[in-house]
Order: structure tokens, then C-alpha cells, then sequence
């Protein structure tokens, strides 16, 4: 006798496969070979016209893990830096740029990269294995020194410095993180900060952005400070000292930290008057672009404060106008950025205007009266009109757009009109946000918004080198 249990299954089977195809599945497609690599160094410069070297090619920095430990006694920096970045061009090797300290080691994805010193502050990576165009990687660099020790670029006050209570600080146009961390040190590549601040118990550490975390542990205080909206690398910050610090938040509850360093706090009345600052500025170009606030307040007699992101830089004689002008600049020259430092106007000449709407809001001021007025003073004097304000050479950066690139948009409020100008002061930095944009760009989005040919007003203007012709110089109602 057989069993009939097998006939019935293999019944079944049939009956199964003929109902629903029961087949075995297709062995799966081998994916195609990636195409071939074809590595090579990264450009050494980024291709600034006036600094060619700044920067670096081959990929684009999304973040910086920065970790330092900063003994002010010793004056020593040891670092920790990780750069996130993602290659633009099949790699075998790539630049950095640091100035002075010394490097000990360099890991890329983890294993360990060839690395060599090249020219001023060149840091050269090679890493164990090519790197493909579009992938994600990762450097971690090891690095120490006294940074204060590093001769300064750009001028006596770009670079680390020791404060005058033995604290530091770092501030630097156009060079700053360089002297402190690996970097990608172009405006053109901005990526999101995170710092890591080891000092000892007693030391505060104020950076960018917001305080994530604060440990203590045998005798040192960690710190962590992260900024995640991109920024460039030149408006990243760290100061140390024994700040008295004030915080608060604005109305939609970002949150202002202003710290005083010893011998500033007497400036803390023009800190807190920072909220009706950004509503007043917000109110002329749009909303606040980053989501931090405040100020450091150094009792130094620098020369210039400065922008850095999310927290300006003040220096002793900073006043409440100051404040006005470095806060204007979180929408011109942080959110937007230049492209090249001979984009620089786009920076400089619309904050140092926004000193002007301040006045004229709070103060009252007549703005054609004092415009007539700086004209009737600057008219004859050669010097004031010589500087270009956009194409003006390296080193000529900051001559001119002060004085008279407030003047040059002040015309331009007056030629284009009321609406146009108000739409333009708020509809550039939305159109920009956190990006990068060049003088080219601006004088297009200008002239497309106001339906003016307005070439002849800028080549007189911003271009030229002599008082412009009086059709360009009193427009508008400047005529009287």
C-alpha cells in the first residue's frame, strides 16, 4: 500500500502554480560597473581675484566639527577639527588652508592621509584611496600651537589675539579661520559650524549660533556652540574670557546671548536694545535670516568690529550704531554673501545705509538735507570720489564704502523711488538667502525690479573714480 499524501500534494502544486504562478524568483541583475575614476588634485585656490590662493577646489565643505582646547595661561591651542565635505571631481588629493600651527595627524574616512605643508598656509591631504566625484567624506585633522604666534594676514588686527585680561578672541576680513582650524577659507563655500570649546573652570567660551551644551569635568569646562544655517568661513567666531553674559529672546522666541568681557559692561543697555533693532531692521528687509542673536562685547581698542554670524564682534568704542550696522549685515554679507571680495559693496555700502534708515526712523533725520550736506564738503575733494566701489584692487576693499557707498545708495533710493527701493531692500536678501551673489547679480536684479535703465547711474557711481555727473549726483527729489 503507498500513501496518497504525496499524489495530493503534488496535485496541489500544480493547481497552485497554474493559479498564481507560484515560479521561482529571477536570480537578481548584476548592477552595472561604476564608471571608471579619473583622480586628480583639487585647484589649490578658489579663484578670488584678489586673493587667488584663499580657498580650495574639489569639493564643497558642508560642515566643521571644530575642537579646540585653549589653555589662556599657556596660550597654547590644541585642535580637533573635522571637515564634512563632498567631492566635486574624482580626488587623489585636495587643499586646506591653515596658517601657523602645527599638524600632527590627518585621518580621512577614517584611515589614516598623507599630508604635507605647501607655500603660506597650504595643508595638502592625500588620501589612501581616491575619492569618487559626488561621494561624502570626512577629514579629521589633529593640530596645536600658540595661534596668537601666526603672522597676521591682511593687517595687524586679522588673526588670534590675546585680550587684555588674558582671554583671546579672533576676528579677521578677509581671513580669520584659518588661523585657528582646517578650512575651506573662500566666501564662496559656506557650510554649517559646530565648536567645541574645552578651557579651564573660570573661562567662558561665546561662539555662533546657539549653546547646545556646557560640561565640567577635573577642572575644565567644555562648550558647545552649533550653527546651522551656512556660513562663511570668515564670520565664524570664538572668543574667550570672563564675560558677563545677558540672555534673553526675541519675540518669536530666538533666542540673544550678549556677552561683555571685563571692562564692557557698561555697554549692556545698548545690548539689550538689540530685539528693536532686528524688528526695525526686519521690518525694512524682511524676516531675521538666521535663528541666533546678540553680540560680543570686547573692551579692545581694534579697529573694526565685525560681523560674525549670528554674534557680532564690537570693539571698545563700538556705539549703538554699530550695533545697527553689524546686525544689517546678517542679511548683506552673512545670509547674502559676496562672491569675491571685490563684491565687497554689497556688504559694506547697504549696512552702512542701514544707519541711515535707523536715523531717519528714530532720529528723525532729514536724509536728502544730510546728503546735500556731506555733498556740499565732498564735492571738490578728489580723494572721497577716487575709490571704485565694486572692481577696486586688492587691499582697496574698504576704502570708500563707508562714506561713499552710503551716499551712492542713498542716489539710488532717490533715482529708482520710494516703492521700488523699499521693494528691493527686501526682496533681494529673500532672493539671495544664504547663498552667494555678486555685484553683476545685484545691478540685474536692481534694474529688472525698477524698469530703469540704470547703467549710467552705476557706472557713475559705483564704477567710477570721479564725482558722478549732476543727473546721476541729484536725482529725485535730491534736485530741490
Amino acid at each position: 500500500m503507498r500513501s496518497r499524501v504525496p499524489a495530493a500534494g503534488l496535485v496541489l502544486g500544480v493547481v497552485c502554480a497554474l493559479i498564481i504562478g507560484c515560479t521561482a524568483d529571477p536570480p537578481p541583475a548584476t548592477p552595472p560597473p561604476p564608471p571608471p575614476m579619473n583622480p586628480a588634485p583639487g585647484a589649490s585656490g578658489a579663484g578670488d581675484p584678489y586673493y587667488p590662493m584663499d580657498g580650495n577646489g574639489g569639493y564643497d565643505a558642508t560642515e566643521y566639527q571644530v575642537g579646540i582646547t585653549y589653555d589662556p595661561a599657556k596660550g597654547r591651542l590644541d585642535g580637533d577639527t573635522t571637515v564634512i565635505a563632498k567631492a566635486t571631481q574624482d580626488l587623489n588629493r585636495y587643499n586646506l588652508d591653515l596658517r601657523g600651527l602645527t599638524v600632527q595627524s590627518v585621518e580621512v574616512d577614517g584611515k589614516p592621509a598623507k599630508f604635507a605643508r605647501e607655500g603660506e598656509f597650504e595643508l595638502v591631504v592625500t588620501p589612501a584611496e581616491p575619492i569618487r566625484n559626488g561621494t561624502s567624506f570626512r577629514t579629521k585633522v589633529l593640530y596645536g600651537g600658540d595661534p596668537s604666534a601666526t603672522p597676521k594676514a591682511g593687517g595687524s588686527e586679522n588673526g588670534w589675539q590675546k585680550s587684555k585680561d588674558g582671554g583671546a578672541f579672533i576676528v579677521g576680513e578677509p581671513h580669520s579661520a584659518s588661523f585657528w582650524y582646517p578650512v575651506n577659507e573662500t566666501p564662496r563655500d559656506k557650510a554649517m559650524f559646530t565648536l567645541n570649546a574645552r578651557v579651564p573652570d573660570g573661562w567662558t567660551v561665546i561662539s555662533n549660533g546657539r549653546e547646545i551644551q556646557k560640561t565640567a569635568a577635573n577642572g575644565w569646562t567644555t562648550t558647545s556652540w552649533q550653527e546651522r544655517t551656512p556660513v562663511a568661513a570668515y564670520l565664524t567666531t570664538v572668543a574667550i574670557d570672563k564675560f558677563t553674559v545677558d540672555r534673553m529672546a526675541l519675540p518669536d522666541g530666538t533666542p540673544v546671548v550678549n556677552a561683555y568681557a571685563p571692562g564692557a559692561e557698561d555697554r549692556r543697555d545698548t545690548g539689550r536694545r538689540l530685539p528693536e533693532i532686528i524688528g526695525f531692521l526686519s521690518s525694512k528687509f524682511g524676516p531675521y535670516p538666521v535663528d541666533a542673536a546678540g553680540g560680543i562685547y570686547l573692551d579692545e581698542d581694534i579697529h573694526f568690529s565685525l560681523e560674525t554670524q549670528t554674534r557680532p564682534t564690537y570693539a571698545k568704542w563700538a556705539d549703538l550704531i554699530t550695533v545697527v550696522h553689524e546686525t544689517a549685515h546678517q542679511w548683506f554679507g552673512d545670509s547674502v554673501t559676496l562672491n569675491s571680495w571685490s563684491d565687497i559693496c554689497l556688504n559694506e555700502c547697504l549696512a552702512s545705509y542701514a544707519q541711515w534708515l535707523w536715523q531717519e526712523s528714530r532720529d528723525n533725520e532729514n536724509l536728502d538735507d544730510r546728503y546735500r550736506a556731506a555733498l556740499e564738503i565732498m564735492r571738490g575733494s578728489t580723494d572721497f570720489w577716487k575709490p571704485k566701489l565694486v572692481g577696486m584692487g586688492a587691499g582697496q576693499e574698504f576704502h570708500g564704502v563707508y562714506d561713499k557707498g552710503i551716499l551712492a545708495v542713498h542716489a539710488l533710493r532717490r533715482k529708482i523711488g520710494e516703492g521700488a527701493f523699499a521693494r528691493l531692500l527686501k526682496e533681494w536678501p529673500a532672493a539671495h538667502r544664504n547663498a552667494n551673489a555678486n555685484w553683476a547679480d545685484f545691478e540685474a536684479f536692481t534694474i529688472k525690479l525698477s524698469e530703469q535703465d540704470l547703467r549710467p547711474f552705476f557706472d557713475a557711481w559705483f564704477h567710477g573714480t570721479t564725482i558722478p555727473p549732476d543727473a546721476e549726483l541729484l536725482p529725485g527729489t535730491l534736485r530741490g
